[in-house]
């Protein structure tokens, strides 16, 4: 079977741009309801990455088609001060997930191309079509890589939502006939689990079960999960991953069930050494009181939200990347 076999699920088109600004899927409501947020400027697009929007690869793209608004802001500019409002407008979207490292590279593919050009509104789209299709590519690359670590009918465990990077995994193990199971946590406060895993991979055609987040680690002792693959929002030069909060308990569990855990990335991150270095991104912990927007604690309570958590090499089988897969301690060869 052909990977063209695998159904494209709706939230792999989910960013796009148009002549009256970025076109945003809302996942605070999919797949409930398919409400396209429009964004008519940098700051509007930055806002709607850090009000949950978009996330997982949803802010690259945002990122990339919101720096060509900026672009445009500034024709007949001067092509110095164009760049430098652009480039202020790299570093406003970059800040809205400090945690991820994408954003920074979506950015670079634009002002790169910029930097040589005076035309800079075109330069800025041709920069970011190119981010995009560099996206795309390397998730594609990155599946097959996985693919090879899962064996016929594997039953995968994952954690929150890989967004294209899962996709990529899909279309290869059915391209390869290996006919996966998937079992997705339900990624507590957003549920993006529940809602945008799940039901993206159904839309693909896979066979998928839905557990709570506490359920996983007695899945694993009865025998039940064969390799626990997780997205990554970014992985260091000493194999640690960094991703949603929960997988670190989740890579624990496999450890000590002997569950393979395998972590997706483009390339790891060559300017961060130790997940020590990561900035982890803290979010108003009212989030975690409410679930799709009703309150699930009395107003006694507080809540807490490190939105990610690190885990450590020493807990990961395999960084699974575009040109391969490593072993967390060999994750500099990538770059060799």
């Amino acid at each position: 079977m052909s990977s063209s076999a695998v159904p494209v699920p709706v939230l792999a088109d989910s960013v796009r741009l148009d002549d009256d600004g970025v076109h945003i899927l809302d996942r605070r409501v999919f797949p409930f309801e398919r409400r396209w947020v429009r964004a008519r400027t940098v700051e509007e697009v930055a806002r709607a990455i850090e009000e949950m929007v978009t996330q997982s690869s949803g802010p690259y793209f945002a990122v990339l088609w919101g720096l060509v608004l900026a672009a445009r802001e500034t024709e007949g500019q001067d092509p110095q001060e164009a760049r430098r409002r652009v480039g202020e407008a790299a570093q406003r979207l970059i800040a809205t997930r400090p945690t991820n490292d994408q954003p920074r590279k979506a950015a670079a593919f634009v002002l790169a191309e910029i930097a040589g050009r005076e035309d800079i509104a075109a330069a800025a789209w041709d920069g970011a079509r190119a981010g995009d299709a560099d996206y795309r590519r390397r998730c594609r690359e990155m599946g097959q890589a996985g693919a090879a670590l899962l064996g016929e009918g594997a039953r995968v465990l994952t954690h929150c939502w890989g967004d294209l990077y899962l996709l990529g995994l899909v279309e290869a193990l059915v391209a390869a006939g290996k006919r996966p199971e998937f079992v997705c946590t339900e990624t507590r406060p957003y549920l993006q689990g529940a809602r945008l895993t799940a039901e993206s991979l159904a839309e693909m055609g896979v066979p998928t079960t839905l557990v709570t987040d506490g359920m996983p680690a007695s899945l694993m002792r009865e025998g039940r999960v064969d390799a626990l693959v997780t997205a990554s929002d970014r992985i260091t030069m000493d194999g640690s991953v960094i991703n949603k909060v929960g997988t670190l308990q989740l890579a624990t569990a496999a450890k000590v069930f002997g569950v393979p855990f395998h972590a997706l990335c483009h390339a790891p991150d060559p300017d961060t050494e130790s997940g020590a270095q990561v900035p982890i991104e803290f979010r108003d912990g009212d989030e975690v009181l409410h679930t799709l927007g009703h309150r699930s604690a009395s107003a006694r309570v507080r809540g807490l939200y490190p939105a990610f958590d690190v885990t450590d090499p020493d807990l990961v089988t395999a960084v699974v990347t575009d040109r391969g897969a490593f072993a967390p301690g060999e994750v500099r060869r990538y770059w060799a």
